[in-house]
């Protein structure tokens, strides 16, 4: 399959009503509006194409780029590359969803998270946040730095409550996700989340919300979900 005919084919899976809560997410024209879900048989043809994947990112089409983000291939990705396609995803449903998804699946993952993570920007904050929550969530806890993982939670818990506001989701669900998959900081992200607590965010609407890792991590603990590792970071 060619860019053409993937855009045919995406087009044609597109929904009004899917497009209308891409829309109400952030996501901007164009788009087709197409479930993730329906995108599986598409895949089936194009296989893993990293050159076909470059091509629907740089279209700017919201249902392209994430299709491209499940047929890349990570391991032939660059710092520079995945640099590229933040500089691309203009809302949270790229940034932690496809980019930062991607990422997880390459062995430069954490060295590029890190590097977002420090840089101050929104979205990169939040894709380097939630990389290290795909990665939590997949791979043994033998191939994380325990040390580090611990001053990244006293990083989170310092800073949190004045971060940019898709950071704060990500690095909420940091201290979440160490707390369910990462069995040897486990009471650290407890005791993190405790003392974080209640964190306020879309304080530019008129009504803000709160989220809130520890009520989420005791849920984990009441369903016996301690421990959980997916076996695929993407679909």
């Amino acid at each position: 399959m060619n860019l053409e005919t993937v855009m045919q084919e995406l087009e044609a899976l597109g929904k009004e009503r899917t497009k209308k809560i891409y829309i109400s997410n952030g996501a901007r024209e164009p788009l087709f509006g197409v479930a993730t879900g329906e995108m599986k048989p598409i895949f089936r043809k194009t296989k893993i194409n990293q050159p076909l994947a470059e091509q629907l990112y740089a279209t700017g089409n919201y249902d392209a780029m994430y299709f491209a983000g499940i047929i890349a291939d990570p391991k032939a990705m660059t710092p520079a590359d995945f640099d590229r396609w933040m500089d691309k995803a203009y809302f949270y449903m790229l940034s932690d969803f496809v980019v930062a998804v991607t990422l997880a699946e390459a062995d430069i993952a954490q060295e590029v998270a890190d590097k977002w993570i420090a840089s101050g920007e929104e979205l990169r904050m939040s894709a380097g946040w939630s990389c290290y929550c795909w990665l939590l969530g997949n791979r043994p806890d033998g191939e994380f730095s325990e040390s580090k993982l611990a001053d990244m939670l006293k990083l989170a818990e310092n800073t949190i409550h004045d971060a940019p506001e898709r950071a704060k989701y990500a690095m909420n669900n940091f201290i979440y996700t160490v707390g369910v998959s990462y069995l040897p900081l486990h009471d650290r992200a407890v005791e993190t989340a405790r003392t974080v607590g209640p964190v306020e965010v879309n304080r530019d609407k008129a009504k803000s919300k709160f989220i809130n890792a520890f009520d989420n991590i005791q849920k984990a603990i009441d369903k016996g979900q301690i421990g959980f590792k997916r076996k695929h970071v993407r679909c």
